[in-house]
């Protein structure tokens, strides 16, 4: 009997999807078949297995060394693996063991770009079926099960920036490839500073397009493409889905975008910012609600009588209260890397304290009352590099533990950036300690993630602070 079976792993929807999947890679001779899961960063990380293989490997998961839980953003493993003891308890991990990824036959999709290939997201399991400690897939599903107890469902909503450059120089000298190694050289496609002119529009629309066959091909809710505010610099957004869909979408499209211009010579960056002249920060917005489990029915509209009041109903304005009581610790999972916190600057578009504003884009929650159903927060902290599953979770906890103490996030600010209130933290490392700090996030995470997370996430900043940085060159080596 195959793993799934033994440990009942799918439900009958996706049985009924791995037989759907399997007639299709029939159907249209695909030779190979891409499994992957989203590693701690969001990275997509697996094997790709030839179409009789993939087939074999439906029910029974394809292994891989454990360690890929253990690296850093460098790929350096931050965990001394080959010592006793490190497998964390686990003992098919002890010496790099394997773990085994199980596909969700739901997510498969047949890669436009890639000739005759097709693409399934995993989950990573024990061989004795139960889920892998430090499966970020899972936690979110663990913690929207939990929100599914309260009778809601979590619907996102995607605003993601990004940028893309014409690649010039691949810089693939052997000279190149450190650890990590040497980016690309570029060049802008467009200048910047001309937000949403048709003319920038159009003269990156040859990129946009090209993005955009490619992701309503693989069947994302795409709505828009904007030309964002700064050089060679875009803006996708996506219609809101309900549950692990649009993580899924955003871990998807976050790949897709990197393959696909890769392969037409251009290098795609979800970096917040990069170090290029007159760059500008991206950001990803998360626009956030509930619905009621069954009947769909918005949870976050108020009724006609209370919204001068208030811009949300009760369970939204708890929500928002929880959203705001856990937003320092939830940064280090929507702003996860060093990079990211060059952003938090004021009257920037960006936030730099943790507030809330009707329709306010200077706060960190723009609280959006529209149309009769339509409410919803925008959470503007996030940084497009965030894996989306961490940065979904942190939002769910946190408004949970709204809902259940029903708290009250105050009045909103009408001028963010001159409003007495808590700083956003400054630096990742300030982040890591605010979350460490947040005994609300740690039981709702799990305290063994939380500290495996810090860990890996200091190994990088340790990794940063021994690096001899430009500045201190340019700074000191003359004058000293």
């Amino acid at each position: 009997m195959s793993l799934v079976r033994r440990h009942g792993l799918w439900s009958a929807a996706q049985h009924e999807a791995a037989r759907e999947m399997a007639a299709r890679i029939r159907a249209d001779g695909l030779a190979a078949v891409r499994f992957v899961f989203a590693d701690q960063h969001g990275v997509t990380r697996g094997k790709t297995l030839v179409a009789d293989a993939a087939l074999a490997a439906l029910e029974d998961g394809v292994a891989l060394t454990s360690t890929l839980l253990f690296k850093d953003t460098a790929h350096r493993t931050a965990y001394p693996v080959f010592a006793p003891g490190s497998g964390h308890g686990i003992a098919e991990w002890q010496g790099a063991g394997d773990m085994l990824i199980v596909p969700d036959p739901a997510t498969f999709r047949v890669l436009p770009w890639a000739a005759s290939c097709g693409w399934v997201l995993c989950d990573p399991y024990l061989r004795d079926g139960s889920p892998a400690p430090f499966g970020t897939r899972h936690l979110l599903a663990r913690s929207l099960a939990a929100l599914a107890q309260r009778g809601f469902a979590f619907r996102a909503g995607l605003e993601v920036e990004f940028h893309v450059f014409r690649a010039t120089a691949p810089r693939m000298a052997p000279a190149d490839a450190g650890q990590p190694g040497h980016p690309p050289e570029v060049e802008l496609l467009s200048h910047g500073y001309q937000y949403l002119t048709e003319l920038r529009y159009d003269l990156v629309e040859p990129v946009a397009d090209l993005l955009r066959r490619n992701v309503q091909a693989l069947g994302l809710p795409l709505r828009s493409m904007e030309v964002e505010y700064g050089p060679s610099q875009f803006e996708f957004t996506f219609d809101p889905q309900d549950g692990l869909a649009n993580a899924d979408a955003m871990l998807l499209f976050r790949s897709a975008v990197k393959q696909v211009c890769r392969r037409h010579g251009y290098h795609a960056t979800f970096m917040c910012r990069p170090r290029l002249p007159n760059v500008f920060s991206s950001g990803w917005h998360l626009h956030q609600s509930l619905v009621a489990t069954g009947s769909g029915a918005p949870a976050f509209a108020a009724d006609a009588a209370g919204a001068a009041a208030a811009p949300l109903s009760a369970a939204g304005m708890a929500w928002l209260g929880g959203l705001l009581a856990h937003a320092r610790g939830a940064t280090a999972l929507a702003a996860p890397t060093i990079n990211g916190y060059r952003r938090f600057r004021p009257n920037s578009l960006a936030p730099d304290r943790v507030t809330w504003g009707r329709d306010n884009r200077a706060a960190m929650l723009r609280v959006i009352a529209g149309a009769a159903g339509a409410a919803r927060i925008e959470n503007r902290i996030g940084e497009p590099a965030a894996n989306p599953y961490l940065y979904f979770a942190a939002q769910v906890i946190a408004g949970m533990d709204g809902l259940a103490r029903n708290l009250d996030p105050g009045p909103g600010a009408d001028a963010p950036y001159q409003t007495e209130a808590p700083a956003l933290p400054r630096s990742l490392a300030e982040a890591l300690a605010a979350l460490r700090d947040d005994a609300c996030l740690v039981a709702g995470l799990g305290a063994d993630f939380v500290d495996y997370f810090c860990r890996i996430k200091e190994s990088e900043i340790a990794r940063f602070e021994a690096d001899v940085t430009e500045w201190e060159q340019r700074e000191y080596f003359e004058m000293f």
